[in-house]
């Protein structure tokens, strides 16, 4: 449960930066993207934990990752470029 634990905080905490990295311009502050990712990849191992039941380390880590991109996902905001009108007038 330990190493679960920890590799999903660090997991997420891959996810954040890796964010943060690609995509600095499109997301809010660098506290909001690093203290999400870490969240969320642990409400994921714990509801892939809750589900599945003790002993599968490495589906309860991919749920984790799931769940902690999707909370990241949410935070981006549409580009400027897509906010033009389509028809000039």
């Amino acid at each position: 449960m330990m190493w679960e634990t920890l590799g999903s905080v660090l997991l997420g905490l891959a996810l954040s930066w890796a964010a943060a990295r690609h995509l600095p311009d499109r997301l809010p502050a660098r506290r909001v993207v690093f203290t999400t990712g870490p969240v969320g990849a642990l409400f994921g191992a714990y509801v892939t934990q809750a589900a599945l039941g003790p002993g599968n380390v490495l589906v309860t880590l991919a749920g984790a990752v799931a769940i902690g991109a999707v909370l990241l996902s949410l935070l981006i905001r549409p580009s400027p470029r897509r906010l033009r009108r389509a028809f000039p007038f």
